[in-house]
């Protein structure tokens, strides 16, 4: 199945819930002529995608009641960021991609990409990653699961991460610093620096309203840091404060979605 093929099929599940309010795995595999292991998967990609809810054998609209404006814009703000950052990965790639709502807004984006390795310490990641039917290969920090950032931490993860190299890694932040870096309000910092000590590239995926929260916790230094993708809606002025560290500042639009 080729990437435009499963986009399409994709886009006409969504309409087709839209429309009726409910439909089955079963009718769908019928309809589009495809197994219902993939139907099931497109449904995974859509739900993450908050196309659609899926219940006990199919799938169900969303309720007009549970998306209000600001989660709507919220949303499209992280896609944009998203789709900005997936456009920077090349196929056969060995990236990291950390815990995070914006940086999962990448994994349904990555579905045309071709021999990936790709690190996590997110369940949440890979379950979704697991879901694409490019098949990527998934590797697991492991170590000690952390409530509040709901993913692996400590020295086990430090460890197995220094045992590979990486291209690029993917992680987001609470907030920016535009004279320090990232910013955190989690103590848990070291997973992250080791994140980006094994990877050539550190992107960083952050929504502009995060750009000069004041957090006491520095998490990653401008030196360390290659890239910022963000939104339209990056002051200027805080643009050019982060650039002048040697930082790449992409701001994405949600017209490019």
């Amino acid at each position: 199945m080729t990437k435009r093929n499963t986009q399409q099929r994709r886009h006409m599940i969504v309409t087709k819930v839209n429309l009726d309010g409910e439909v089955s795995v079963d009718s769908l595999a019928k309809h589009f002529s495809t197994s219902e292991v993939t139907i099931r998967k497109d449904l995974a990609v859509l739900e993450k995608s908050g196309q659609l809810l899926r219940r006990y054998g199919g799938a169900v609209a969303i309720p007009s009641e549970m998306v209000s404006e600001q989660e709507e814009n919220v949303s499209v703000r992280k896609l944009s960021i998203a789709k900005a950052a997936a456009a920077r990965i090349r196929d056969h790639n060995r990236i990291i991609i950390d815990s995070g709502s914006t940086t999962a807004c990448m994994i349904g984006l990555l579905g045309d990409k071709h021999g990936l390795v790709v690190m996590t310490n997110s369940l949440n990641v890979a379950n979704a990653l697991n879901e694409l039917e490019s098949e990527p290969t998934l590797l697991m920090t492991g170590g000690t699961w952390d409530p509040h950032s709901e993913a692996f931490q400590g020295q086990v993860a430090e460890t197995v991460l220094r045992s590979y190299d990486f291209d690029q890694l993917f992680i987001g932040a609470d907030g920016i610093d535009t004279a320090r870096g990232t910013t955190t309000f989690n103590e848990l910092v070291g997973l992250s620096r080791v994140m980006a000590e094994v990877s050539r590239e550190v992107v960083v995926m952050v929504e502009s309203s995060k750009i000069g929260r004041k957090i006491p916790n520095l998490e990653l230094p401008w030196e360390v840091v290659s890239t910022l993708i963000t939104d339209d809606g990056l002051a200027e002025d805080a643009k050019a404060q982060i650039e002048q560290h040697g930082v790449q500042v992409i701001c994405a639009s949600a017209e490019d979605i």
